[in-house]
């Protein structure tokens, strides 16, 4: 089947507009966290997949999980891989045993299933790793364990792919922190956030995909941004700056 090219730019959006988008989902519309949750995490595992050229069968997949929702995102989507037959190694890099809510529920998933919390990981070792330490949240610099990782998978040589921003990027300004993790590919949800798009965070961004995570056209409206059909051929569209124009949404 032939994608036609989205003809009309893709707004982006600021951290706060995010938010906002967040809070109307489950206050408006009812769309729980761990709806949106399961579609990023299952849209995640797709895209792994299809950067590892289609099958992840016996593929060796490191997934670094932070405690807040972007870590559940990577629960999901270390739960996927391994139900398709990729050797999976998590590590969460904080105590799993002080997670809360949603992300806590997704762990419990995942003990069920024997997947367990790797205090080591050789990333060196591994076919693709996969950040999903830290959201769109982040304010500062990175520290404690969050960095070390970011230091190592930088030096690993492999392929990373982060989940809605690379750690360690200010989503709304595109300014690295130190440390920042460098990206071969960042998925990012909903919009493309106005830092992601920015000259200057381009070597830690990546390729710039973008995926769906089911926010009602009608949300977009009440906030005065509008969009085109975006995913009407696919819930993972890749973002190129000399084919797809992006403006920010003020």
């Amino acid at each position: 089947m032939k994608v036609e090219p989205i003809t009309q730019p893709i707004p982006s959006i600021s951290t706060q507009q995010m938010i906002e988008v967040d809070r109307l989902m489950i206050e408006g519309y009812g769309i729980q966290l761990i709806q949106m949750m399961e579609n990023a995490g299952g849209n995640l595992a797709e895209l792994s997949r299809r950067m590892l050229d289609g099958d992840v069968r016996s593929k060796r997949i490191a997934i670094l999980c932070g405690g807040g929702n972007n870590g559940g995102g990577g629960m999901v989507a270390a739960r996927r891989l391994h139900n398709w037959g990729a050797q999976v190694q998590l590590h969460v890099v904080t105590d799993p045993a002080r997670l809360k809510g949603v992300p806590a529920q997704q762990w419990s998933i995942l003990n069920s299933m024997g997947i367990e919390n790797h205090a080591e990981i050789n990333l060196e070792d591994n076919d693709l790793i996969i950040d999903a330490m830290i959201g769109y949240g982040l304010t500062g610099s990175p520290r404690g364990a969050t960095a070390e990782w970011i230091i190592k998978a930088n030096a690993s040589g492999k392929p990373i792919l982060a989940l809605d921003t690379p750690s360690g990027l200010d989503t709304t300004t595109g300014i690295p922190g130190n440390p920042c993790l460098r990206a071969a590919a960042t998925m990012t949800l909903a919009l493309p956030k106005t830092g992601l798009v920015s000259e200057k965070a381009s070597p830690y961004v990546g390729e710039l995909y973008l995926a769906d995570i089911s926010v009602p056209p009608q949300l977009y409206e009440k906030l005065s941004i509008e969009i085109p059909a975006i995913f009407i051929h696919d819930t993972i569209i890749k973002i190129r700056k000399n084919e797809t124009d992006v403006k920010e949404v003020t």
